[in-house]
């Protein structure tokens, strides 16, 4: 992988990755892919990180979607089986076990809408649009487009994916798709605030949170069997404990994860 394509900075508890392709409107390639898919193994495996937030370079675009002149030269765009593609592909469905906040700068159209539906909380900048335009190209948002209704209501989810139309970034925070719209100059600030506020709380029900919440919208039988099991580990764990003590000893809380 070469990572002229990507950049990943640490801030503290936050890891933050940049797609760096502007010139190609930060359009998906293979390189790129596999560099976000490395970052979110990353993420994953060292607990000293909390929460990714995932913004990209340049003013007109956030991501405008797989990258049609690599996959027409036969470049592999995140379809072989490789660790990198695959931590891809569990981003794109909200799978990825740290928490991450989308901050869209600019328009994300296709499989750049795609990635950030992936993501926990979502900024977006007030001058861009967003859309699932593949039917209009004979296709369909095979990517994770059309799980959007896990989001937003089923008759406009059907609305944007049968018909291909474009939405604004207050048209997109009025269905609740976007947790807040700001100028393109605030939205990594607003997006870093987010991550900054749940990168505070407890690891364990951060966690804990993330896969319940999003289970009771997709598969409440396996909500229900998870809930038991996060009960028990966050509970019981020294981290409750922890943030209890520090609440009457009008602390801040040291957090070990367990």
């Amino acid at each position: 992988m070469s990572d002229d394509e990507f950049l990943v900075e640490s801030r503290g508890a936050v890891t933050v990755l940049t797609l760096n392709r502007p010139q190609a409107r930060n359009a998906l390639n293979g390189n790129l892919i596999a560099g976000i898919g490395a970052t979110v193994l990353e993420a994953e495996q060292n607990p000293e990180i909390r929460a990714l937030v995932l913004t990209a370079a340049g003013e007109k675009a956030f991501c405008s979607g797989m990258d049609l002149r690599a996959f027409s030269g036969g470049e592999d765009v995140g379809f072989s089986d490789t660790p990198e593609n695959r931590a891809f592909q569990r981003l794109t469905r909200g799978k990825v076990e740290v928490p991450v906040i989308g901050a869209a700068n600019g328009t994300a159209v296709g499989g750049g809408l795609e990635l950030l539906l992936g993501c926990d909380l979502i900024v977006a900048a007030e001058t861009a649009k967003f859309g699932l335009p593949e039917t209009q190209r004979g296709l369909f948002p095979g990517g994770g487009g059309t799980y959007i209704a896990e989001r937003i209501p089923l008759g406009i989810a059907l609305q944007l994916t049968l018909t291909g139309e474009y939405i604004t970034a207050a048209r997109g925070y009025e269905i609740g798709l976007f947790n807040a719209v700001t100028p393109p100059d605030r939205v990594l600030e607003t997006a870093l605030g987010f991550a900054g506020r749940i990168a505070a709380n407890g690891p364990l029900g951060v966690a804990a949170c993330k896969e319940l919440v999003r289970l009771s919208v997709t598969d409440q039988s396996r909500a229900d069997e998870r809930l038991r099991h996060w009960q028990s580990v966050v509970f019981g764990s020294a981290d409750a404990k922890e943030g209890a003590l520090a609440f009457m000893e009008k602390r801040e809380p040291v957090w070990q994860g367990k």
